[in-house]
């Protein structure tokens, strides 16, 4: 009697052991697919590109120019989170900045949909220009890649930055804070401050203070760009080409050689007079928010995007150059 009693525990022991087993294989079952691969909480819809060999190159008196910056202040390549297309037409006469947003999805070199962002520190800037020629429909060969640092060292040698802050970016500055001496005045309240090439970076980097997220910090990017360029109106040759040098000693990488630099010095020179123009791509009617590999992005509809900026680049007054390339006529 004792021996069955005996057989009938070791019966329950190993029935209750099985059932633990068959537990701990469902949970694994149910948690591999998780622990495999992140879920993906929506299906970005294909991106329509164009071959890259069909895209013209620019006409003449069109230059492109892609200025990228590593979010990084040393000289490690990380996401490239400033992405601004420079481009100078001499035959219309017209200075243009575009900025695009850093968390666009596109289609990587690989063929899958990836972030904007990721692309040069994984595949390099070539491959980057590429990219965005593909999206756009504009040939970008020439690009520039700086860092927070080189950014700094280059407005500091111009003497610093003039920037109007509203409240809510002056309050963000001043909680950041800013060192005493970065601005003059010292951050305050809201107004117009001089800012140092460090000062000026944080503000540019702001995503979080008066709404607006990613799209305003491109907008912020394009306001210190083209209040540097509104203070270079004035300058002469010779300054122009101190420039040059100092551009040279701070960039991260580059396939401009000393002479591009010079041909796009002098290209900008005979733009000095003119408005800068600005476009964020995407504009608010070509992008919506989804969540994609565990990521907050951007869908962006490109056809649409391509249409905007190749409205943008025609959209100036038509001018001829006489032999005088000062002397602009319009008709």
């Amino acid at each position: 009697m004792k021996k069955l009693h005996c057989s009938r525990n070791l019966l329950t022991k190993e029935r209750i052991t099985m059932k633990r087993l068959m537990s701990l294989l469902l949970t694994l079952c149910l948690l591999i697919p998780c622990l495999a691969a992140p879920a993906l909480a929506d299906t970005p819809k294909p991106i329509p590109t164009i071959d890259y060999d069909s895209i013209p190159e620019p006409r003449e008196g069109l230059h492109h120019y892609l200025l990228l910056c590593s979010d990084q202040w040393t000289n490690k390549l990380v996401n490239t989170d400033g992405i601004v297309i420079v481009t100078l037409d001499t035959v219309t006469h017209r200075i243009m900045l575009t900025s695009i947003i850093r968390d666009a999805l596109v289609e990587r070199p690989d063929g899958v949909i990836g972030r904007i962002n990721y692309i040069a520190r994984n595949s390099g800037p070539e491959a980057l220009c590429k990219v965005i020629s593909q999206h756009l429909g504009i040939k970008i060969e020439k690009y520039i890649l700086l860092n927070f640092q080189m950014i700094a060292n280059i407005i500091d040698y111009l003497g610093g930055v003039d920037i109007t802050v509203n409240a809510s970016e002056a309050a963000y500055l001043r909680r950041y804070p800013l060192d005493p001496g970065q601005t003059e005045p010292t951050m305050a309240q809201a107004g117009t401050y001089c800012f140092t090439g460090r000062a000026a970076v944080i503000y540019m980097r702001i995503r979080k203070a008066g709404g607006g997220g990613d799209f305003m910090r491109t907008q912020r990017a394009r306001t210190v760009m083209s209040t540097l360029a509104d203070q270079c109106r004035t300058f002469t040759y010779d300054q122009a080409r101190d420039l040059v040098d100092v551009i040279m000693k701070n960039n991260l990488q580059t396939n401009m050689t000393l002479d591009d630099m010079i041909a796009a010095m002098e290209q900008a020179l005979k733009l000095r007079t003119c408005v800068i123009e600005e476009l964020r791509i995407p504009q608010d009617d070509a992008v919506h928010p989804i969540s994609y590999a565990g990521m907050a992005v951007q869908e962006v509809d490109w056809v649409m995007s391509r249409e905007d900026m190749a409205n943008f680049l025609s959209s100036g007054w038509l001018v001829i150059d006489d032999n005088d390339e000062d002397d602009p006529i319009d008709f």
